[in-house]
């Protein structure tokens, strides 16, 4: 005979081992777990909360189990019902074919509603990744394998079902449930500026996570939202997401509750402040008090000195405003407070308070009408809500904090030539981010309301500062030229990332490479195994379409679409931006992952942001106009149309780099073909090069760059490309209309061909000669 110990931690692991309930009951009595015991260790644990789905659990299980078998996976329930939902699902387990196990929290042991559920799954899977779900079908589990094979394709820790990313949809949402979901969206944006990073449905219940990247200690659930609390306490997750078709529900009843909406505002609140929830509720008493005052205002003035009631009405508003702004300068914020721009802080004040009562009637009738609240109900409603908009607002904005270096959350690493940490998340890096910034980075962005403006300091290190606009309240930048390149903007920024990037960090970046002996060279590149073809072009010629086409119809690797690094052995680096899309760009791809509304916005953001804006927005430039401060507002109204290379043509392969064997020179007019020389190559693509930047305030940033440098940099910029061009050929196309792709998916197809002998004249191939 054998003697067989088992030891374990926990009381219950025994119990979970043997398939009994922790009380040693039978497993199908007792109420910690069920288990079929697979032979197998699962790559997935699908954790499915539930309260009082019994309706559901049979079609459930069954859809469950047509899921592909190669990956061995188990099926976690957590059941918080009260309907004998435990018990429809132990009655199932028998013809599962699958593990399944269920836990029944009593009602005193049910802490953080959903959340909490999901994180003590959490503790009690054995997969490597969790898959968590809602339990009433409107989350299909035949999803599942697509979120591991993202998630393996992109080498993610998390991957979300969104019903707003590409073709996900919303089908059983009426017009008020729609305008709530995105409402609380954009609340979580406000509260959390720049932490959510591009997730499009931050709020899903629907998602995968590696286990082993969750910090679970770090995790406080309460209530519905857990995928919010992960995404703010695992700051450094890799995420991608799906489109998620959001179902019908199968059966029972919705749980979502005004008490879920009020659980929310709150984990939105503990998310920002940690523990320190106690000024908001400085912030509501002082609300509080305004309408007091504003009561005895409109009393008086209409009583005693007999005005008339509506002009007394809004002149109690205002009284009752400057009381308020009075009282949150001293007691809400007094750790925010500077003299110098406190003028300017009461003015926003009164801007968002009167701004408040525009709203409020919407509302009402939204709650009312649409809803079916009473209207009491409905003013005490609006009134809270509002409360916490301005509360939210004031925080971020008003009494915005000073930054910190703790708040430098985005680390970009770009192929280990440049690091870039910003306070801001920089879309256009995010193919480059990475969990841990470098101990002394080449450039740090930080956004501040009145960023510096002392040019002359006395330690010597070069600095520029330009303004738009007084005490920051334009486009402003502060750059040092230290060790770490440290770059300061006006807070208006923070909210139009790609302007910081584009306008800021990018020329920056174009210099800093040249120092590193690289080229940022204005190209779109693709690569055909280890060779590599570049296509150039002026701004808005059809590079971009011409790209996708060529991808669309070929199985080659997209390095970049806009920029791309270049070293003078004739390596090209990727740098995938996204790409800046119009409608016949969309057109020109099959499988474009974009939504309904994403194709209606693009409408807008084509017109706004086409060849013809922004020759309008260049002619504004030779002005004396403010331009980068209008252009800044414009994308902070209208973002412009920018989509990465998987969501235009989703399973394309983003090489990492490979050796450039040929340039295309795409330009419109009469149908040409023309070999060109190095020299002819290498000023076009320098010229093409320029014509990608200029837009203020580059011409400043560049003449401080250089200058810094002893104005060697140009010269140096263009000895890297020449040499990098020198073993490629060059074909200029010119076409009349933009149906440049076929020859350039032919000549890549052929591989790359030799320069003719007769241009063989940069510097490589005279040495040959």
């Amino acid at each position: 005979g054998a003697l067989i110990y088992i030891v374990g931690k926990e009381g219950g692991t025994i119990s979970r081992i043997l398939g009994l309930g922790q009380d040693g009951r039978s497993a199908t009595e007792g109420e910690a777990g069920v288990r079929n015991n697979g032979a197998r260790k699962p790559i997935v644990t699908i954790i499915i909360p539930t309260r009082n789905e019994a309706e559901n659990v049979e079609a459930l299980m069954a859809r469950i189990g047509r899921l592909p078998s190669e990956q061995p996976y188990e099926v976690l329930f957590i059941d918080d019902s009260e309907d004998g939902t435990a018990d429809a699902i132990r009655a199932q387990i028998a013809g599962a074919g699958y593990d399944v196990r269920v836990i029944h929290r009593p009602a005193n042991e049910r802490n953080g509603g959903l959340g909490g559920a999901v994180v003590r799954g959490i503790e009690e899977a054995r997969g490597d990744w969790i898959c968590v779900m809602d339990g009433d079908l409107q989350h299909p589990p035949e999803l599942v394998p697509e979120l591991l094979a993202e998630a393996e394709r992109e080498g993610a820790d998390l991957v979300v079902a969104s019903r707003y990313q590409g073709r996900g949809t919303k089908r059983n949402f009426s017009l008020i449930r729609e305008l709530v979901s995105r409402t609380l969206i954009l609340l979580a944006r406000f509260a959390l500026p720049g932490r959510l990073g591009g997730v499009s449905d931050p709020l899903s219940g629907f998602f995968l996570v590696r286990k082993d990247a969750l910090r679970l200690d770090a995790l406080q659930p309460n209530g519905f939202k857990i995928l919010l609390e992960i995404l703010i306490a695992c700051p450094d997750l890799k995420v991608a997401e799906v489109p998620l078709d959001f179902g019908a529900r199968n059966g029972g009843r919705s749980k979502a509750s005004t008490r879920e909406v009020l659980r929310y505002v709150l984990q939105l609140l503990r998310l920002r402040h940690g523990g320190a929830v106690q000024r908001f509720g400085r912030f509501a008493l002082v609300g509080a008090s305004g309408l007091v005052v504003n009561f005895a205002w409109l009393a008086f003035s209409t009583e005693v000195l007999g005005v008339h009631y509506l002009l007394s009405a809004l002149l109690a508003t205002q009284v009752s405003t400057l009381w308020n702004f009075t009282l949150t300068e001293i007691w809400v914020f007094p750790d925010r407070r500077t003299r110098a721009a406190r003028i300017k802080r009461l003015v926003a004040f009164y801007a968002i308070n009167n701004a408040a009562l525009l709203l409020r009637g919407p509302i009402l009738f939204a709650l009312v009408a649409g809803v079916g609240i009473h209207y009491l109900l409905a003013n005490l409603i609006s009134i809270g809500a509002l409360t916490i908009a301005r509360y939210i607002l004031a925080d971020t904005w008003i009494w915005r904090r000073k930054p910190s270096p703790d708040a430098l959350q985005h680390h970009y690493d770009v192929h280990g030539i440049v690091t870039v940490e910003s306070d801001v998340r920089l879309p256009e890096l995010e193919w480059f981010r990475v969990a841990d910034g470098a101990e002394q980075p080449t450039i740090r962005v930080r956004t501040h309301p009145a960023p510096n403006h002392s040019p002359n300091s006395d330690d010597g290190v070069p600095h520029l500062h330009y303004s738009e606009g007084p005490g920051g309240l334009g486009f402003v930048a502060d750059i040092r030229l230290a060790e770490t390149i440290e770059v300061e903007t006006s807070a208006m920024l923070r909210w139009s990332p790609h302007v910081l990037y584009t306008n800021v960090v990018e020329p920056i970046l174009r210099w800093t490479f040249v120092k590193r002996n690289y080229a940022l060279i204005h190209g779109a590149c693709i690569a055909n195994g280890g060779d590599a073809y570049l296509a150039t072009a002026k701004t808005d010629t059809g590079k971009t379409t011409t790209v996708l086409k060529v991808l669309n119809e070929n199985a080659y690797s997209f390095l970049s679409d806009d920029l791309t690094l270049l070293s003078p052995d004739g390596h090209v680096l990727s740098y995938p931006k996204p790409l800046t899309i119009s409608l016949h760009t969309v057109a020109a791809v099959s499988q474009a992952d974009l939504s309904r509304s994403e194709r209606w916005r693009l409408i807008v953001q084509s017109r706004v942001h086409s060849r013809s804006g922004r020759l309008f927005a260049n002619f504004l430039a030779r002005t004396r106009l403010p331009v980068a401060t209008i252009n800044a507002l414009i994308q902070m109204i209208i973002p412009p149309p920018k989509y990465g290379i998987k969501r235009l043509i989703p399973g394309v392969d983003i090489g990492r780099g490979a050796k450039l064997r040929g340039m295309f020179v795409l330009e419109r007019g009469e149908g040409a073909d023309i070999d060109l020389s190095h020299e002819e190559a290498l000023d076009t693509l320098m010229a093409n090069t320029e014509d990608a930047f200029g837009f203020p305030p580059y011409a400043a940033l560049e003449a401080f760059l250089q200058r810094s440098s002893n104005g060697d940099l140009r010269p140096a910029e263009r000895t890297i490309v020449s040499q990098g061009l020198a073993n490629c050929s060059t074909k200029l196309l010119r076409r009349d209309g933009m149906n440049w792709w076929e020859d350039v998916a032919s000549t890549i197809a052929a591989g790359p061909p030799r320069p003719p002998e007769h241009l063989l004249t940069g510097p490589a191939e005279q040495a040959e000669r």
